[in-house]
């Protein structure tokens, strides 16, 4: 499946199975349609009046040669037989707290206590949420656990011991634990800080972007803006954190749709691992709304533009969205069935309830057994490991599919109640910044240098080829 786009002027041509990736000219990029058809003689016809017939058998010559070498229209025959099977848990959202120290009006989690009563979890849940997964991980080494809320600083003490605590199983179980904390930032405090540097692994840090955005929909108890509150002490955390794994995490909504701004104000502020992602709601205030596509589209773009220009001229920064390995690409499984939540990666709750991951608590018909009680349920596992893209109608003809895995099961849920229903705005919003993430992936290897202005830029037909 191979499909052809333009962005920041540049046209480009993407081969779905392969992952190769072509720069294209206008001459190319008029004749896929027909390629695709299988049609020569209506692609010279049509194109006559506008390309010397030569040209155009030439190029036709030229996309005959890539489809023989393997890097387009390629066919890996993707199935069944390369999907992992259930039997192993090796990563676990912890929620060591259902309560959170800010009240933010899109929150997934109702803010932060999940729908429910506001708690924090037990350290002896805590520990035998460490014990399931090591009795669940099977021959698995490697596995991971999230401190996750609400905001998980609410329940430092628990976060500290159930560290000491997966240290001492993991030496006796022979694995290694790799632990990871999200956290708002509003709590935290040298000795955290420490801790963190020593202990986490990865941490993400929540932040929307600019002041005014961040005030109007993170807000304390009290209804106050908590920028002013959290921007010291998240840039004092990323700081000490420098060259270690971790990341800012932010979320646009539809107040604001200019969320390139958000971004770069996180980076004028000396972040430099930084993610914005889009809302997923259906409150009306924030929801992102199919008429919003072009401005996110332009948006994106113009990041894109800039983020270019800032790598090159030394202004490092990394954006999640924009971060593309073709070279060395997940394995053909993790293609398949994406992040692995409900099989490969639960969640647990502060009575030790586990569900298929954070974005399902509070959905009864979700949970898969408790903790304490040694209650798995492995047919619901089995469902999730059957949750792939061979299975979802809206995937198996999408060009995108191999990029972003059959999407949140989650967003699936909460969105058409189905686990087999991508949310489609989420669809297109990913769509939208893969385009963008290949246009840097070009970029920042041949594609001439684009100008601040945003000029069109020249373009040569060139090949790139993938993972």
């Amino acid at each position: 499946m191979i499909h052809c786009f333009t962005c920041n002027g540049a046209h480009l041509l993407l081969d779905a199975d392969s992952g190769a990736v072509h720069v294209v000219d206008a001459l190319v990029k008029d004749l896929v349609p027909y390629y695709t058809e299988g049609d020569p003689e209506a692609a010279a016809q049509a194109l006559a009046s506008s390309y010397p017939p030569g040209e155009v058998a030439a190029a036709w010559d030229e996309l005959e040669t890539l489809e023989k070498s393997g890097a387009l229209n390629a066919d890996y025959g993707y199935g069944e037989a390369y999907l992992k099977r259930p039997g192993v848990v090796k990563s676990l959202c912890l929620n060591v707290s259902h309560d959170c120290n800010l009240r933010c009006a899109y929150c997934f989690a109702s803010t932060g206590d999940f729908g429910g009563e506001r708690l924090l979890m037990p350290q002896a849940t805590a520990s035998a949420a460490i014990d399931f997964l090591v009795a669940r991980s099977g021959g698995r080494k490697q596995l991971e656990v999230d401190f996750f809320g609400g905001e998980p600083l609410m329940n430092w003490d628990v976060v500290k011991n159930t560290v000491a605590y997966g240290r001492a199983r993991e030496k006796e179980a022979g694995k290694r634990i790799r632990f990871t904390i999200t956290t708002n930032a509003l709590a935290i405090d040298d000795e955290k800080i420490d801790f963190i540097k020593r202990e986490m692994a990865n941490v993400v840090i929540s932040l929307d972007g600019r002041k005014e955005v961040h005030d109007a929909v993170r807000k304390t108890p009290s209804g106050k803006g908590s920028y002013d509150l959290i921007i010291d002490g998240a840039r004092a955390l990323a700081k000490a954190l420098d060259g270690r794994e971790h990341y800012v995490r932010g979320t646009y909504t539809a107040l604001n749709t200019d969320f390139s701004k958000d971004v770069l104000a996180l980076a004028d502020l000396g972040f430099t691992q930084l993610s914005v992602e889009p809302v997923v709601t259906r409150d009306e205030r924030f929801a992102l709304m199919m008429g919003d596509l072009p401005r996110i589209r332009l948006e994106y773009e113009r990041l894109a533009r800039e983020y270019v220009r800032r790598r090159k001229t030394g202004e490092w920064l990394n954006f999640f969205h924009f971060m593309l390995d073709l070279d060395d690409a997940p394995c053909v499984a993790k293609r398949l069935i994406g992040c692995g939540a409900g099989n490969e990666y639960v969640a647990a709750t502060p009575n030790g309830d586990i569900y298929p991951c954070h974005q399902f608590v509070g959905e009864d018909a979700f949970i898969m057994g408790n903790v304490h009680e040694g209650r798995f349920d492995e047919a619901m596992q089995r469902r999730f490991a059957g949750l792939n893209i061979l299975k979802k109608p809206a995937c198996r003809d999408c060009w995108a599919k191999y990029f972003c895995c059959g999407g949140c099961a989650a967003n699936a849920w909460k969105m058409n109640k189905d686990l087999y229903a991508p949310d489609r705005m989420s669809c297109e919003v990913f769509k939208a910044h893969l385009e963008c993430a290949l246009w840097v992936y070009a970029s920042e290897r041949s594609l001439p240098f684009p100008g601040e202005d945003g000029d069109k830029m020249q373009t040569n037909v060139e090949d790139y080829p993938g993972g």
